[in-house]
């Protein structure tokens, strides 16, 4: 999509439909809608928002047809209730108006300051908002969204706006590229074209990307990544992409897991619950979503992607319940549940990245328990981590990004049910705090590394819209690791 600053007003726009910002609150809301009828004729709107129930709540929306001298066809009031945050407007306006134009030439939305925080947040609520995943639709119809947009009341030649558009729309397409991963399906999306798929955007954006075939991952260590590859007739791949600017403040390696397909192993799950395992490599998506944006944005932050990719299936050499593997770390583990594969995954690959690459801080996304859902719903996730400094950060950037999280308790007690009897540790605890357990696990495959862990089960893949979150993949928590790595420049 373009999109596009003007210096023009609403009402003298001529876009088909142009979106204005609403306020709650008896008095604003008035004078909002009084505002409107200035132009349109008095009775032109606070009419049909009676008859709608539109108070100006934020989520609230109402199109109407404009009237007298506007010069659009169509007027959305976008609904944003007490909301002063700029940047949170600016991105309900975009989010709204793309979502509500599909079928229109051109869109305008007005700001109620135009600075640059809402001009970004406008231009990546445009493109998120416009984001459908049509690749296997064969009716072209389907396909057609909103190709263009502009940001009226911009001065001209007020510094940093044409910036923010540009910094808007390349948080956006990262966040779009992962969406594509999480929504690919698995007969298309395999550990071998997941890694094709980074190497192929990394070369768009001179990055380096290195992956990692099944032999050569044999001769790392990583046995329980290959413990989990054993019922698959598709190999693994561990995919490492690196963005490095000239002059680095940082080094921050996000680690993902990379489940293109999880069928449970051994532990098979029932049908119902297997349906969408598709999504279970939404970590990875996030995880490279991330570091094409540092790339994008030309963040003064090394940054470094690295994925563990595989499927999780039944074949004849599958991993099962009793068996023992050693770690790349050297701790040997029994496994429990061949349905918690994914902890398997990032611990060799967690103390391959704290080794190697010696980050200042290391974050891992993961689809990583059921538990978690359980704990904290569809829409949230889990954030665990021992460094206060590093949570508030963190949870400060994501709340900038109206992504939810929730800081989660690395409760040693629980460490216990992880002891075996016969290996160094199992990969399972008990059934009660089973989000904590995995987290715990993780934790002995981190060395001295500031080490954050999230579990993004929920918000990676929903069965139905809500907020910033379209159906499907969702592209959860790229957003938040780029403001917070911006946060470190």
């Amino acid at each position: 999509m373009k999109v596009s600053l003007s210096e023009s007003t609403w009402d003298k726009s001529s876009a088909d439909i142009v979106a204005l910002a609403i306020p709650s609150g008896k008095d604003k809301f008035g004078r909002a809608l009084g505002r409107i009828e200035a132009v349109t004729g008095k009775g032109s709107i606070k009419p049909l928002a009676s008859d709608e129930r539109f108070s100006g709540k934020a989520s609230q929306n109402l199109k109407v047809a404009a009237a007298g001298k506007a010069k659009s066809r169509w007027l959305l009031l976008v609904g944003i209730g007490d909301e002063k945050d700029e940047a949170k407007i600016g991105w309900a306006l975009g989010h709204a108006l793309a979502s509500a134009a599909r079928a229109q030439k051109s869109a305008a939305l007005e700001l109620p300051n135009v600075t640059a925080e809402a001009v970004r947040a406008a231009s990546q609520g445009l493109l998120a908002g416009a984001y459908r995943y049509t690749e296997y639709k064969s009716d072209k119809t389907a396909k057609a969204t909103l190709s263009s947009a502009v940001i009226l009341g911009a001065p001209k030649g007020k510094r940093g706006l044409t910036a923010a558009v540009r910094e808007g729309k390349a948080l956006a397409e990262s966040v779009n590229f992962a969406r594509d991963l999480v929504n690919r399906p698995p007969n298309d999306l395999t550990p071998v074209t997941l890694a094709r798929a980074a190497a192929t955007e990394s070369r768009k954006l001179g990055l380096s990307c290195r992956v990692w075939n099944k032999a050569r991952i044999q001769k790392e260590g990583m046995n329980l990544l290959l413990a989990v590859n054993k019922g698959s007739a598709i190999e693994p791949r561990v995919i490492h992409v690196v963005y490095k600017p000239a002059r680095s403040k940082k080094k921050v390696v996000f680690v993902g897991k990379g489940l293109t397909f999880d069928a449970g192993g051994l532990c098979i799950k029932p049908a119902g619950s297997m349906v969408d395992m598709k999504c279970d490599m939404a970590g990875a998506a996030t995880t490279l979503g991330i570091v094409f944006a540092a790339a994008r944005l030309k963040l003064p932050i090394e940054v470094h992607a690295v994925v563990g990719s595989t499927e999780n299936m039944t074949g004849a050499k599958a991993y099962r319940p009793g068996d023992v593997y050693k770690s790349l770390e050297g701790k040997t583990v029994e496994v429990i549940n061949t349905d918690a594969e994914g902890r398997l995954v990032l611990a060799d690959v967690l103390i391959w990245a704290a080794r190697k690459l010696k980050p200042d801080y290391m974050i891992d996304h993961a689809t990583l328990t059921g538990a978690c859902m359980v704990a904290l719903g569809p829409w949230r996730a889990a954030l665990y981590t021992d460094d206060d400094k590093l949570a508030a950060k963190y949870l400060d950037a994501a709340a900038g990004e109206g992504e939810s999280f929730w800081r989660m308790p690395l409760d040693s007690d629980l460490r216990s049910t992880l002891k075996s009897s016969i290996a160094d540790l199992k990969h399972m605890g008990g059934r009660y705090g089973g989000s904590i357990i995995a987290a715990l696990f993780l934790k002995e495959f981190i060395g001295e590394t500031p080490w954050m862990h999230l579990d993004i089960a929920g918000p990676a893949f929903t069965d139905r819209p809500k907020g910033r979150l379209p159906k499907g993949g969702t592209g959860f928590g790229v957003a938040t690791g780029v403001r917070f790595l911006e946060g470190l420049g």
